[in-house]
């Protein structure tokens, strides 16, 4: 049973998992129509607020989906005091090693060479647990307060102890594709949060661009770390690491950076980010 577990007295039995605070409920979509009310919430908030570019039938079904949809597990927050979609107020997918074939069926993997996750190093390192991709993590305008991801946090960390988990990774954006304009944080995040060099992930060399635009004594860190997207901090306050280059997203407009989060720095500072 793992730290953050043993703080919220959570229950290991095989029971659904689900958190509940007032209105607000997190679990496990449990049929597709719950599914397809996370998609058009990420449809909402990629593709209408934040200007990416669907693809023609992504637009028709004003609904954001792709292959891995039907791997993945889908948490979702949903407010009870409302009906219909609009119940659904947040989403991330979920995506366990146990449930794919090889590294190259990651989401991740069409931008980041994840060789070295494989490697016996950090395959010592891992034991007998397994990885775990997140992705697609949107909140409904109204709702984007800590609380509503609090909840998101506990759930994952009862879905962390149930499924063996021992690093979570996944992409993460940047807005924007300008380089110039990102040298800043991209620099930040390459000389103080690097992923360490026995099990460092690149990007894939055909698309990798440089991260190194700053000499670290250059770098003022707190302007660093507002200029970061609340994600990225919040991944960096819980003790993720940052693999090497970043990758132009065209589609949604961002720039990409690798996220490798080890559950035991996650145990470590858990508490006193998300203490009730």
């Amino acid at each position: 049973m793992n730290v953050i577990t043993q703080k919220y007295n959570l229950p290991q039995d095989n029971d659904p998992i689900c958190v509940v605070s007032g209105d607000i409920e997190v679990r496990l979509a449990r049929t597709d129509e719950e599914i397809r009310a996370g998609q058009r919430l990420r449809y909402k908030v990629f593709f209408e607020e934040m200007g990416a570019k669907p693809s023609r039938i992504v637009q028709k079904e004003a609904r954001d989906f792709d292959e891995f949809d039907e791997i993945c597990d889908h948490l979702l927050a949903f407010d009870n005091s409302k009906s219909g979609e609009e119940k659904v107020v947040a989403t991330y997918r979920l995506l366990r090693e146990e449930l794919v074939d090889k590294k190259e069926d990651f989401y991740s993997s069409a931008e980041f060479d994840l060789g070295n996750l494989y490697n016996d190093y950090f395959r010592k390192l891992m034991g007998d647990r397994q990885l775990l991709e997140l992705g697609r993590s949107c909140v409904r305008e109204e709702y984007r307060t800590n609380a509503v991801m609090h909840l998101m946090w506990k759930f994952i960390a009862r879905y962390i102890d149930r499924h063996k988990i021992a690093y979570l990774f996944g992409c993460a954006s940047l807005s924007g594709t300008d380089q110039q304009k990102l040298k800043l944080p991209l620099s930040y995040l390459f000389h103080h949060h690097k992923t360490p060099p026995e099990y460092n992930v690149p990007a894939l060399p055909e698309q990798k661009k440089k991260m190194d635009y700053l000499k670290s004594e250059d770098i003022n860190r707190k302007e660093a770390m507002r200029s970061l997207a609340p994600l990225v901090r919040g991944y960096l306050r819980l003790g993720c690491y940052i693999g090497d280059g970043a990758v132009i997203d065209e589609q949604f407009g961002t720039t990409d950076v690798f996220i490798l989060l080890p559950i035991d720095r996650l145990e470590t500072r858990y508490l006193s980010l998300w203490d009730d």
